[in-house]
């Protein structure tokens, strides 16, 4: 539904009244034997909760250096967080899904069930799926990736002679990742569509919108409401009308040719179809636009900071143009090439050390009562998170934390498991933008070879530097997002080779 000014304000105003009943309502699941950043008992708790939205950081890093990494608790506009210290990511590695959820405390903030489909939690195969393929297949579709971003920074940035241009860098980015990921996804041509683009551009944007919406109200109204929100809707009915002859097709050919289907795609949704677990489209496209929501704009975002860092910083052009130019030079542009990237990786996991995309990750739910290692009560129902910002930033875990140091991390690594865990992918307890323990993202790999092509191509191709400025654009704090500044433009020009 469209809603006039008027009526939004009118909806916003409702909304804040429901949302502060429910604050009330929810007192009664306050644990309040865990200490509290800010205001503690309604209606006061309001306040820090409203000021958590644009402030998570600043919130999150008053009760770490408080508490000294001990829990506390953080209003937010619908229930109570209990934030955990990195000491704790050991019980959270070591609990069963039915002591703590990731999938419930998603579910509980992106409110799943409702806006895409209660079968995206019920029966996550799609997780397995892509855990299993993205991992095993990585070198076979490397050279698609390849060639999708070659070919889409090519084509949007269409550069001429030596003449710089400026180009939106987050949109530009975004469909750049869209198209590389989707010939992953769906494979060609479809992931070059325009529409195709555009919608599952939207898609994560209108998810959040609605969802946002839908956290304001108690649960019982939340299946009524959810029914008036058309957004997300929407973009299923027009990713369904691209994936429908698609669908039809494969389907078809996996009847009748299935014994000789020698040019069967090799992509997210011919895997998704192989599992036979699902077989209509509508079933199908939930699954192509969750792994979609659920990629494109951390992906996006990230390259988005690691871009701003290459042209607020371009003394480390240089070093990272000597170590591709060498590598493509010896291996070509191979998924062994990319992996032997040292300083490119390092140079990303520093990115998103600092500027990651959230400000507190590892989210569980607890599914029942429980106890943590030092002896913290957990009850039912408690969302508990570690607050990723303050430890990336904490000087007991990293020298200088607050200065970006883009070879921090390549100069950590020796051989075999040492490199692996200071590698962007990497999983420990000092760095965990990707999660941790056996529900750290399924796609890092995926998202960190893309990421790694994307830098290594526009350093061997491109000149590049700021529209306008010289600094690097402070991220925008929204709840727990970390967002690479939208309005910000780069410049781009064919590489000057001295």
């Amino acid at each position: 539904m469209d809603i006039s000014s008027t009526n939004y304000m009118l909806a916003a105003a409702i909304c804040t009244t429901v949302a502060a009943v429910a604050l009330k309502v929810s007192e009664s699941s306050n644990p309040d034997h865990i200490p509290s950043v800010g205001y503690s008992s309604w209606p006061w708790s309001y306040i820090t909760s409203f000021k958590y939205v644009g402030n998570a950081a600043q919130i999150l890093q008053e009760g770490y250096a408080k508490y000294k990494g001990a829990p506390f608790k953080v209003p937010t506009l619908n229930r109570w967080i209990v934030v955990v210290g990195r000491q704790h990511l050991e019980d959270i590695k070591k609990s069963t899904d039915d002591e703590l959820s990731l999938i419930e405390a998603a579910n509980d903030s992106a409110k799943v069930d409702y806006l895409i489909g209660p079968e995206i939690n019920s029966n996550p195969y799609h997780i397995s799926v892509a855990r299993i393929h993205l991992t095993r297949n990585l070198g076979l579709y490397y050279p698609a990736i390849k060639d999708e971003v070659h070919a889409a920074f090519e084509e949007l940035l269409d550069l001429k002679d030596n003449a710089w241009k400026s180009v939106p860098a987050v949109e530009t980015i975004r469909e750049i990742v869209c198209r590389a990921s989707n010939r992953v996804f769906v494979g060609l041509p479809l992931c070059r569509d325009h529409d195709w683009i555009d919608l599952n551009s939207r898609f994560a944007v209108d998810v959040a919108t609605d969802a946002n919406i839908l956290n304001m109200f108690p649960k019982f109204l939340v299946p009524l409401v959810s029914k008036k929100l058309p957004n997300t809707a929407r973009g299923i009915a027009r990713a369904m009308k691209h994936l429908d002859p698609i669908v039809k097709e494969r389907l078809r050919c996996a009847g009748d040719r299935e014994d000789d289907w020698s040019d069967k795609p090799n992509d997210i949704l011919q895997w998704l179809i192989d599992e036979k677990q699902e077989s209509s489209t509508r079933q199908l496209t939930l699954r192509v636009l969750t792994i979609n929501f659920a990629s494109i704009h951390s992906t996006t975002n990230t390259f988005t900071q690691a871009l701003y860092n290459l042209a607020a910083y371009p003394q480390y052009v240089g070093p990272l143009r000597e170590e591709v130019d060498a590598i493509i030079r010896e291996h070509g542009w191979t998924k062994e090439a990319i992996a032997s990237m040292r300083k490119v990786d390092s140079f990303l996991a520093e990115t998103q050390r600092l500027e990651g995309v959230l400000t507190s990750s590892v989210q569980r739910k607890a599914m029942k009562d429980l106890t943590l290692s030092d002896g913290t009560f957990v009850p039912k129902g408690t969302h508990l998170c570690v607050p990723t910002y303050v430890v990336h930033r904490d000087s007991a875990v990293y020298d200088n934390p607050v200065v970006f140091n883009p070879f921090r991390f390549s100069r950590l690594c020796g051989d075999g498991d040492a490199s692996a865990r200071h590698q962007m992918v990497g999983v420990t307890q000092d760095y965990f933008p990707f999660g941790f323990g056996k529900h750290a993202c399924p796609g890092r790999f995926l998202a960190a070879n893309e990421l790694k092509t994307m830098l290594a191509y526009i350093l061997m191709s491109y000149d590049v530097k700021f529209e306008g400025r010289v600094s690097r654009p402070t991220s925008i704090h929204w709840d727990l997002n970390v967002i690479a500044d939208p309005t910000v433009r780069v410049m781009f020009r064919k590489r000057t080779r001295n």
